[in-house]
């Protein structure tokens, strides 16, 4: 199936305001909205529609009538789509029913959570006091006049411990819950976060966060361009060229190399964080699923090696990616 043409996508951008954004959030049950395909008998269509994206579908006789999604929304088809809960998904994800050492033994082909130097993109990382995430891939700070210093672009809530780090802090390879220690196993330093707001300090409806991601210093000898079975990354995809219906692909940590189509655009999801805290991100995008805990970080590119988004969330069902652009943008990183 084709791509969304920009065109219908822009008519229910408009109609994806900030008002009805914040009333279908508020409907019991709802998770995300975002900009997608209707379904129809279990089928995609190419109707364009105003998806809303809930914790589990409920019969309408079920539901008070304020908590009713509406068939249409100011003319633009409405959609509910049943995704679960989204998490972050950091390695402690994969840990709510196993332990450490339960993890260690069923993972032993997954080399992606060993140590190796050079660190390529995919692999096993993570700030000391969390379990570990992915290390997306090197990056340059595009704002130096010589590309002389070498960054590892991630999550924040994995090389940064969610606002919790300081720069200076050592990161890990491979990360802590995968045998990493400090001082033998550092492979770069905390350089820069975008900080998230998160409930309960900032309430939902007042959070604009758009991105979890950080990046960590390294050395030149200790550090590699490659992403795992991906390749190098080629150039970036500006946010008005994302697509529903794109292929794209990464590698990361726990699931290795897997492929997704992008679904939703322009999403607003509410993603828990643990510890009784949520965080509203803006302008995000869904795709299949593609990832478990332990993939966030990974790099989500195109099938032409561009980078598309930062992967850092997801469910049972879909995969949640930060707008590359964005993360670019507020870290002042570039690729090649």
């Amino acid at each position: 199936m084709d791509n969304l043409p920009k065109a219908e996508i822009a008519k229910v951008k408009k109609v994806k305001n900030q008002k009805n954004e914040d009333e279908i959030l508020r409907k019991e049950n709802v998770v995300a909205v975002g900009i997608g395909r209707k379904i129809v008998d279990g089928k995609l269509t190419d109707r364009p529609a105003l998806i809303t994206f809930v914790k589990c579908k409920k019969d309408e006789c079920d539901l008070a009538e304020k908590d009713i999604v509406p068939a249409t929304v100011d003319g633009i088809e409405t959609d509910v789509v049943e995704i679960g809960e989204p998490v972050i998904e950091n390695a402690e994800n994969k840990l709510v029913e196993e332990d450490a050492d339960t993890m260690q033994r069923t993972l032993p082909g997954n080399e992606l959570t060993s140590r190796i130097r050079p660190l390529k993109g995919g692999w096993s990382i993570g700030h000391p006091d969390i379990t570990a995430g992915t290390a997306g891939a090197v990056v340059f700070n595009n704002e130096e006049t010589l590309p002389g210093r070498y960054y590892i672009l991630s999550n924040n809530h994995v090389i940064a411990n969610s606002n919790a780090a300081k720069e200076g802090d050592p990161i890990l390879q491979p990360g802590a819950v995968d045998g990493g220690k400090r001082g033998e196993d550092q492979v770069a330093v905390l350089s820069k976060f975008i900080p998230i707001d998160l409930t309960p300090d900032v309430p939902l409806e007042e959070q604009n966060n758009i991105v979890d991601a950080a990046i960590a210093e390294g050395s030149l000898q200790e550090l590699d361009r490659e992403i795992y079975w991906n390749g190098y990354v080629k150039g970036w995809v500006k946010k008005e060229d994302v697509e529903v219906g794109t292929r794209v692909k990464k590698t990361g940590r726990t699931t290795g190399y897997t492929a997704g189509t992008i679904i939703s655009v322009d999403t607003t999801v509410d993603v828990n964080f643990g510890r009784g805290r949520t965080a509203r991100f803006r302008d995000q995008i869904f795709t299949t699923n593609m990832s478990e805990g332990g993939d966030s970080g990974s790099l989500v590119t195109d099938m032409e090696n561009r980078a598309v988004g930062l992967l850092f969330a997801g469910s049972s069902e879909i995969t949640i990616l930060n707008q590359i652009e964005n993360v670019r943008e507020l870290l002042k990183i570039e690729f090649v």
